[in-house]
This record gives C-alpha cells, sequence and structure tokens, in this order.
C-alpha cells in the first residue's frame, strides 16, 4: 500500500470515528418511560404510555390553546371540529397562515359533542381526544369521554368556558401533561395567576363596583343580546364589576331590552364582537385593523340608538373580541375590564402589553388583530 494511500484511509477513519462513536450508546436497551397518568377537569384518570403526537381536537378552536404549549401544534392533529373553518374564517386564516397543513386536517365533527363522528375518530388513530366541558352544547363530555375510551382510546375533558379563571391553570396542566410539556404550562400557569393576583390584590377593599352592560354580538343580532352568569359574568366579577346582565336574565345569555338598559343607566358599556366584517355586526379579533373596530362599533351605537346613553357619552364605551369565552388568553381582557372599570386604581395596565407578551413568551399561533377597543374619549 503505497503512502498516499495509507494517508487517505488515515483521514476516512478520522471522518468516521465521530459518526460511529454514538452507536454503542445506542445500541444499549432503552429505559422504559413511565406512564403518563392526568385527572382530567371531568375527575377521570386517564393513563399513556408517553406523550401524545396525534391528538383529536373536538373543538379546532383550541388549537390556540395548544398553541402555548407546542410549536407547532397543528403537526399534532389528525381530525379536529369544523368550529374555526366554519364559523371563524379569521381565526382559521391565522392559523394556515403559519402552518398551511391545518388545511389538511380531517374534520371529525362540526362543533359541538352531539356532533361527533366516533366512527371518523377511531379511523384517525389517535394518541389522544381532547374533549370541551362546555362541549358547544349536544352532550355531555365525560360520558363521550368513557365512550371513546371503551374504543381504547385516551380522552380528557378541558373547559376554558364554563368556570375559566377556575379551570383554566388546570385544563393547561392536563394538556401539558398529555403534550409532554410540563414545564411551559406551569410557565403559563404563573403567568396567568400573576396576572389575576395583580388585580385581586388591588381590589380589596374596594367596595364599590360600577356596574357593567356586555352587548353580545352587538349589532348582528336585534338589541339587546347579554350574557348572564356564564364566562363573561367571572370575568366582570373579577374585574371589580356588576354585571347588568346577570342581575336581569335567569340564564347564560339572554335579551335585556333598550328600556331595561337605558334604565339601569350602566357606568360601562361594552360591545363583544367577533368575524362580522360587512355582516352588520362589529369586526374584532384576527387581522382586524383597529379603525375598523371603531367605525363598527360607532355603527352599532347609532344603529341601536345607544348613544345618547351616559357611558356613551361620557367616554367610557368599548368593544371587545366574543372569543374571549373560550380562550385560556381571557387574562388580557380581565385587564381592559379592570381599567375600564377602574381608571385611577388600574391606569397602568396594558392589555397591549400583555397581548405582546403571551405572543413572545407563549404562542406559536400569535394573536394579530384587535381584540380591545375604547371609543375616542374612553377612559379604559
Amino acid at each position: 500500500m503505497t503512502q498516499p494511500e495509507i494517508g487517505r484511509r488515515s483521514l476516512l477513519r478520522a471522518a468516521l470515528v465521530p459518526a460511529l462513536a454514538p452507536l454503542p450508546v445506542l445500541s444499549r436497551p432503552a429505559r422504559a418511560q413511565a406512564p403518563l397518568r392526568i385527572t382530567d377537569l371531568a375527575g377521570r384518570t386517564v393513563t399513556l404510555p408517553r406523550p401524545a403526537r396525534r391528538i383529536v381536537l373536538q373543538q379546532a378552536r383550541h388549537v390556540l390553546a395548544l398553541s402555548l404549549l407546542h410549536p407547532d401544534p397543528v403537526s399534532l392533529i389528525v381530525g379536529w371540529g369544523g368550529d374555526l373553518r366554519q364559523m371563524n374564517p379569521p381565526d382559521y386564516a391565522s392559523v394556515r397562515a403559519r402552518f398551511p397543513a391545518a388545511d389538511a386536517v380531517p374534520l371529525v365533527g362540526r362543533n359541538t359533542l352531539d356532533t361527533l363522528s366516533i366512527e371518523m375518530v377511531v379511523a384517525s388513530r389517535p394518541d389522544a381526544v381532547v374533549l370541551s366541558r362546555g362541549g358547544g352544547g349536544g352532550g355531555d363530555a365525560a360520558a363521550l369521554a368513557d365512550r371513546l375510551s371503551g374504543y381504547g382510546i385516551p380522552t380528557v375533558v378541558v373547559d376554558f368556558f364554563v368556570n375559566p379563571l377556575r379551570d383554566t391553570p388546570r385544563s393547561i396542566e392536563v394538556l401539558g401533561t398529555l403534550l409532554g410539556q410540563e414545564e411551559r404550562a406551569r410557565a403559563f400557569g404563573a403567568f396567568h395567576a400573576e396576572r389575576l393576583a395583580r388585580i385581586t390584590e388591588r381590589l380589596a377593599g374596594v367596595t364599590v363596583r360600577p356596574s357593567l352592560f356586555m352587548h353580545a354580538h352587538a349589532g348582528g343580532t336585534t338589541c339587546c343580546a347579554s350574557p348572564g352568569r356564564g364566562a363573561f359574568d367571572s370575568f366582570i366579577r373579577a374585574a371589580g364589576g356588576t354585571n347588568i346582565g346577570a342581575e336581569i336574565l335567569p340564564g347564560l345569555m339572554g335579551e335585556v331590552s333598550l328600556e331595561q338598559v337605558l334604565t339601569r343607566n350602566p357606568d360601562v358599556y361594552v360591545a363583544t364582537g367577533g368575524p362580522f366584517a360587512g355582516r352588520g355586526g362589529i369586526a374584532m379579533g384576527a387581522g382586524v385593523a383597529p379603525d375598523t373596530a371603531l367605525r363598527d362599533l360607532r355603527a352599532v351605537l347609532t344603529k341601536d340608538r345607544l348613544v345618547g346613553l351616559p357611558a356613551v357619552t361620557g367616554g367610557r364605551a368599548h368593544a371587545m373580541w366574543h372569543g374571549f369565552n373560550d380562550t385560556p388568553a381571557h387574562i388580557m381582557v380581565v385587564e381592559a375590564l379592570a381599567r375600564a372599570l377602574h381608571p385611577t386604581i388600574f391606569a397602568d395596565l396594558d392589555p397591549a402589553a400583555t397581548q405582546a407578551e403571551l405572543n413572545r413568551r407563549f404562542l406559536s399561533i400569535p394573536m394579530e388583530g384587535t381584540y380591545w377597543a375604547n371609543l375616542p374619549g374612553g377612559r379604559g
């Protein structure tokens, strides 16, 4: 063998050593990973052999919750409900803009528990199914979870809708364990708790609870739909206010007459909006410019004869994204409501900064749009 050939072979062996060195380690038997044990929001204990990598979402909107925990949540989803595509195209567009693979995810139901196709879920071969306790109506989440478990499909129940302030931290913990993202779930839980505690602490000893009328889907329905007890009422109370709708309505939602609104004379008026662009309501949320939201808010106030309401003439009229009723990002609107209700106590609260921090620290599908708007002259 010539000296040049020996030199070339020596170089080849040297190049291969780094690649070959790990092989003895990889050839050892891998230690078995302990199974995951999850207690969900229905009190059910679910066991998985490892973090889920194939997930069915009963409600597709909860991809936004997964995006708090995972850099590419769409890559995990093998089936979801039709609520984003069919009911909220702007939010779906924001998901698709980041993750075009969303278009290939099969629909396994519309939105409610009773439209979820068991056959399609089974065919998706998921590692786990995520159900909403709110469920969009039409069924019992725990009962459906037990039924799916009978097919050998681990199923967890979460909640960002029925009692979001209480159940969001636990739901994020459940999802974090499900995905193997416990540390990230703990970080968001700490963020959520710290923001709420700041509001609660400042309200300690405050005896005056200003009244607030929340005009739900303003302009998209007849005047005046309003939430009673439920998610929005809990936000208003946490922010230090009194919800007029909860005092009048027996259920979660109902109609409050214009005369009742004028008679009650709320201290603060808040209209909710969503994917209403060009349909008579207030456009709010993903992709909406602030000027568009304010234009729509003014139009609704005029159409529904609310322009003379003292809260409006006094600069205490606002608009917010209706989607806060089913997302862990609701901390933004609790801050906005606190500032609107108690502008002196919470003058330093900045919901826009909270939105920016959520985008920077957590959300792989960022919230980019208008989620809260103040009529010019407002104090919130």
